[in-house]
């Protein structure tokens, strides 16, 4: 009997995310929702059963392992989302990869797996009910760097469009990407990471241009190993991608501490598993400016953390001359210092030469101090975005139509994470599961974003 209590106790607990879901579906009964999960579930070769016994790990125990996934598949059953995006799954092992396929398609949904580079044992599942779309396309994405990551790209229709796209018969078409990015163990893996997510924004831009799309809109999801405070967060906002949680609780790029869902190895709370969204009515930066910008922006904030003011940051990277100017070779000796180059994980010489482009806006061989303000020491990416934004949004649109998503909702669960405080009881995993509502909307696209 006390068994059977705590048993249903755990259920009624694992629904509280599940009914704030369902209970904001209900509240726009007339508008067609979708849901998307995003869930490190944390592979049972890298979970540790014991602090004292550093090899002690899950994994080695299938009562174990097979217990807590079972009880993460009751959980994502229930709540049913339309898209399920998983990282860490333990895709070297059989009966674990047969029971979620088997379990999941029988729920109708399709199922695509990806194991990273190496045989470094697990990696990422996505799951599209077909109640809601049909599979277009599906691509994979190896980065073959240090940690061996990977990503998905799945192209996918609604099957029921929307009474919007039904009146002016544009169908409505989503990209998803599920990803698991590097940790960052030390400073010099920054510039690994940023160029993980360069790889993925390549590849998004480069399936759109090969098929001719028009704007629409796109889903990145997953653990993204950073904070709000981070590079790789600055650079997806620089992009126009919104964190569809902070938007659904109305949160700015400051509050950095209301949320967290993630406990990690290092014993630190800190919120990194983000679904980002980016409709097709935002402003978008040329990829390549927006990344030369996360490069000079790495750079600048180490510059910082030394405490070097804007003067004195030109004086350390003119260190080489005596003249009132940088030099190609004080710039690559100043990136090697900080780490940025010179290594096996740093920036190429076509990459560096790219930057140093950047930088000479006059092409004269050499950055004065004008260019230096304008290029490296430049002003912070979000301010330049809006600025941008509200110029397209001030009647530079075509009357053409696109559907996009409003965010109606965003729920981590546990809900004590939504609170910054990390559960004593909570054995999942060591992520929370994140989930969000999205409603289509029909929006005006910026005329420099259609391609027809």
């Amino acid at each position: 009997m006390r068994k059977d209590r705590r048993t249903k106790m755990k259920g009624r607990v694992s629904r509280i995310g599940s009914y704030a879901i369902a209970s904001s579906m209900r509240d726009h009964p007339h508008q067609p929702s979708i849901t998307c999960t995003t869930f490190n579930i944390l592979a049972p070769i890298y979970k540790r059963l014991s602090h004292k016994d550093q090899n002690c790990r899950e994994s080695d125990f299938r009562a174990y392992w097979l217990a807590r996934n079972q009880r993460i598949l009751d959980s994502l059953l229930y709540e049913r989302s339309s898209i399920i995006c998983l990282q860490e799954f333990w895709v070297g092992n059989e009966e674990l990869v047969n029971m979620y396929e088997k379990r999941l398609g029988d729920a109708g949904y399709l199922n695509f797996k990806l194991g990273r580079t190496n045989n470094r044992g697990d990696g990422l599942l996505t799951a599209v009910h077909k109640d809601y779309f049909r599979v277009i396309s599906y691509r994979e994405l190896l980065f073959n760097d240090f940690g061996d990551r990977v990503a998905q790209l799945l192209h996918v229709e609604l099957v029921a469009p929307s009474s919007q796209c039904r009146n002016n018969d544009t169908c409505q078409e989503i990209l998803i990407v599920n990803t698991h990015l590097l940790f960052p163990h030390d400073s010099s893996l920054c510039i690994v990471r940023l160029h993980q997510v360069y790889k993925i924004l390549q590849c998004v831009e480069s399936y759109q241009k090969e098929y001719k799309l028009n704007p629409l809109p796109i889903l990145l999801c997953g653990d993204w190993n950073g904070s709000k405070r981070g590079h790789v967060y600055k650079f997806l906002r620089s992009q126009g991608f919104e964190s569809s949680y902070d938007t659904a609780h109305q949160y700015t790029d400051a509050d950095a501490h209301k949320w967290v869902s993630h406990l990690n190895h290092r014993g630190n709370v800190c919120g990194v598993d983000f679904i980002w969204l980016l409709n097709p009515n935002k402003y978008r930066k040329l990829l390549q400016t927006s990344w030369s910008e996360a490069v000079f922006g790495m750079f600048k904030n180490q510059l910082r953390k030394a405490s070097l003011t804007a003067e004195d940051a030109f004086a350390f990277l003119k260190d080489d001359n005596d003249g009132d100017y940088i030099t190609y070779s004080g710039f690559c000796e100043a990136l090697r210092q900080l780490n940025i180059i010179g290594h096996c994980h740093g920036l190429s010489v076509e990459e560096t030469k790219d930057l140093w482009v950047q930088a000479d806006i006059d092409g004269n061989g050499v950055v004065d101090y004008k260019e230096f303000k304008q290029r490296i020491w430049n002003p912070s990416w979000s301010e330049q975005r809006d600025e941008q934004s509200n110029e397209v949004q001030d009647g530079q649109y075509k009357k053409e139509q696109a559907i996009g998503f409003s965010v109606k909702n965003a729920v981590l669960f546990p809900p004590e994470v939504e609170k910054g405080r990390w559960p004593e009881h909570y054995s999942l995993s060591d992520h929370a599961r994140l989930t969000v509502v999205l409603s289509p909307i029909k929006m005006p696209v910026p005329t420099s974003q259609l391609t027809s």
